[in-house]
């Protein structure tokens, strides 16, 4: 796979884009962020940081996984919850025109795994890629984490970027593929339907094809155009919270219309499995608390109980005095 040299659109302003678009090289992007969360809970991010060799490689050998016979994918699976998957969403009746593999972000993990079923070339392969492109991609979500919290005044600058940075960090890795499909059939085919994510943020990066689709608050969907060589981050349920609200959990789906196959690496950052969810003290003054505190390990349970578009924050919402 080649990647052709970066086009001119890091030149691009904000005024031409639909949505938050941030140079994270330039000296405003701190405000911009911080806006971009309050008002979407989503942008996009040039000047990231992350080699475009380590974007390339890794999506190469994810179209050389997914070029496999249905027979050889399902050894890595199914997903238990981490492994192949294919249709079935989660456990609770979701299906989409997608396959995909659930990985945790311990990369020594998983080549053990796949060594067991493609040999030790290939695990070697694919675990050296996919540990260059985790590290990059965590440091960007951190540095965004540490940037947001110096906008909001949060103190240490740390506080949530610690969250990903931490041993017991419940993170994880999604790689999904979604098919090609030549038919011209009217309407949308649902690749992955309409949900909020559950962690602190989403890193989400893609190919050339299109098939992403924010909700905006004017109650509309909007399709986001691809970038192969750009990020696009999501505010997840638990930083809304820690928030109280100000930020925003962005709730997005893909539609599967492109006679082209889409491939999508997302990395979801999320805090260890005892952590505490609730809004920042320092963000509460003079406010009450929108949220009753929670535990990752409780939400992420009541997550995997639920169907993708339901609202899942509303079990913790607090009940305003009537």
């Amino acid at each position: 796979m080649v990647f052709h040299s970066k086009p001119a659109m890091e030149q691009f302003s904000l005024q031409f884009s639909p949505f938050p678009l941030i140079d994270l090289s330039k000296p405003d992007s701190q405000s911009q962020l911080v806006k971009a969360c309050e008002e979407v809970g989503f942008f996009k991010v040039i000047n990231h940081g992350v080699p475009l060799e380590f974007m390339a490689e890794l999506e190469s050998e994810a179209i050389k996984f997914f070029s496999l016979p249905l027979s050889e994918k399902l050894k890595a699976g199914p997903p238990d919850p981490f492994g192949y998957g294919n249709k079935n969403i989660g456990c609770n009746g979701d299906l989409g025109w997608v396959e995909y593999l659930l990985l945790t972000t311990d990369a020594d993990s998983i080549y053990h795994k796949f060594a067991s079923i493609f040999g030790e070339a290939a695990a070697d392969r694919f675990h050296c890629v996919l540990k260059d492109y985790l590290t990059a991609v965590k440091k960007m979500a951190c540095r965004i984490l540490e940037m947001v919290a110096e906008g909001l005044e949060i103190e240490p600058r740390d506080a949530l970027s610690k969250l990903l940075m931490d041993e017991q960090s419940d993170s994880v890795f999604r790689v999904n593929h979604y098919p090609a499909r030549a038919g011209s059939e009217g309407g949308n085919v649902i690749g992955f339907g309409e949900h909020t994510d559950p962690q602190i943020i989403s890193v989400l990066r893609s190919n050339n094809t299109s098939g992403l689709q924010i909700w905006m608050k004017e109650g509309e969907w909007i399709s986001i155009p691809p970038d192969q060589y750009s990020f696009f981050i999501n505010v997840g349920d638990s930083l809304q919270v820690m928030t109280n609200g100000r930020f925003k959990s962005v709730r997005h789906r893909v539609v599967a219309n492109s006679p082209r196959s889409r491939i999508s690496m997302i990395y979801f950052g999320g805090p260890p499995l005892s952590e505490k969810i609730a809004p920042l003290p320092s963000l509460m003054e003079g406010e009450d608390s929108l949220y009753n505190e929670f535990t990752w390990f409780e939400y992420k349970k009541s997550v995997y109980n639920s169907r993708l578009a339901d609202n899942r924050l509303g079990l913790f919402e607090k009940i305003a005095a009537s």
